[in-house]
């Protein structure tokens, strides 16, 4: 592949890339949003490489890519959006008509996308940002089964093993180093930053933090989707003036919620695919007491960087033993594993393959 100036003529080095964002969060979020998020730092970075870059994204998305959007507004927090579906048609409706333009398509829309990979004349790559392990998902993979795929772990390829896929690779999430604040100490109070949703179990983290005396500071969310859960399971328990609902954080607050606490509980119960905000914490210096789930172990280290358990009892040991986790040693891994510079530098490898 080559390089094309704004004229149109080759020069060897980089590419015409379109970048494919869900639209339900502008690109970057102005919250809760990781998929937007990464694509995000991927865009970025690509343009600050010298590729030329075509974001298909929300309207109100900030970005020095090329912005083509199917929607004036990220739908999440549009009240008039209440059709989420038709945008993300006429989006790939917009990079279908364009696919000649690009020598690469990366689409990050989960399987909607597939018969572009199909139809359109340029190579096009997708990766899976979400979980893999829905019944109903296998009879898309078997249809699609020669589409080229990137998962973000390596365990988020697990439940789909059987069908011999087209992956190219795994890609761990990556975040600017100089986003996040290192805190050396770290305070007096545990960490929950995500959705309140009965597969991130809120309910242990409260649980946790309770039966070890130290205050629980979560910043989260509330999905329409779990309004009854979170009213009938969480709302109850949140009358101890030792648990604090914060809300919703964008990323100019993570630093100081997730800095300064002691640990980010992270007790999960669903195959999760990744989980940002456990990198995010470590870019903090903040261990992560988790659970075996999903990704947990490609990401976080026992005894090194956080540490895994399994039940109640055990995680209220984990924060016992929290302060033998060297916060500086997070901070380098991070540094080590999980930036921009090296997650790019993986899909740049990818996409010449291609």
């Amino acid at each position: 592949m080559a390089k094309h100036d704004a004229g149109g003529d080759a020069v060897a080095g980089s590419l015409r890339i379109a970048q494919v964002a869900p639209l339900y969060e502008r690109v970057p979020p102005a919250l809760y949003g990781g998929t937007e998020r990464v694509v995000g730092y991927i865009t970025e970075e690509l343009v600050r490489r010298g590729h030329q870059v075509t974001l298909f994204a929300s309207g109100d998305s900030v970005t020095e890519a090329e912005l083509v959007a199917a929607a004036e507004k990220a739908l999440r927090l549009n009240p008039d959006a209440r059709d989420t579906l038709s945008p993300h048609v006429i989006e790939l409706g917009q990079v279908a008509e364009r696919a000649a333009e690009f020598d690469l398509i990366h689409c990050h829309v989960d399987y909607l996308a597939f018969p572009i990979s199909q139809f359109a004349p340029t190579p096009t790559v997708h990766t899976m940002h979400g979980r893999l392990d829905q019944p109903e998902q296998e009879a898309v993979f078997r249809q699609f089964n020669n589409v080229p795929l990137i998962s973000i772990s390596d365990s988020q390829r697990q439940p789909l093993r059987h069908l011999g896929l087209n992956w190219l690779g795994t890609v761990y999430h990556g975040l600017p180093p100089d986003g996040y604040t290192f805190s050396p100490r770290g305070g007096e109070y545990l960490a929950f930053l995500g959705r309140l949703s009965p597969e991130k179990r809120p309910d242990l983290a409260i649980e946790v933090a309770k039966r070890v005396g130290l205050p629980l500071k979560i910043a989260a969310k509330v999905d329409e989707a779990d309004r009854t859960y979170y009213e009938r399971e969480i709302e109850p328990l949140l009358g101890d003036s030792r648990i604090e609902l914060v809300g919703e954080i964008g990323d100019d607050d993570k630093s100081e919620f997730l800095g300064g606490a002691r640990a980010l509980l992270f007790p999960i119960d669903w195959p999760e695919p990744f989980g940002l905000v456990m990198i995010e914490a470590m870019a903090c210096g903040t261990p992560v007491i988790t659970r075996p789930m999903g990704s947990v172990p490609e990401i976080i280290e026992s005894g090194r960087t956080g540490l895994i358990a399994n039940t109640v009892e055990e995680l209220v040991e984990a924060v016992k033993r929290i302060d033998s986790i060297d916060r500086a040693t997070c901070r380098r891994e991070f540094e080590r594993r999980f930036t921009v510079s090296r997650m790019v530098d993986d899909y740049e490898a990818i996409y010449r393959t291609l």
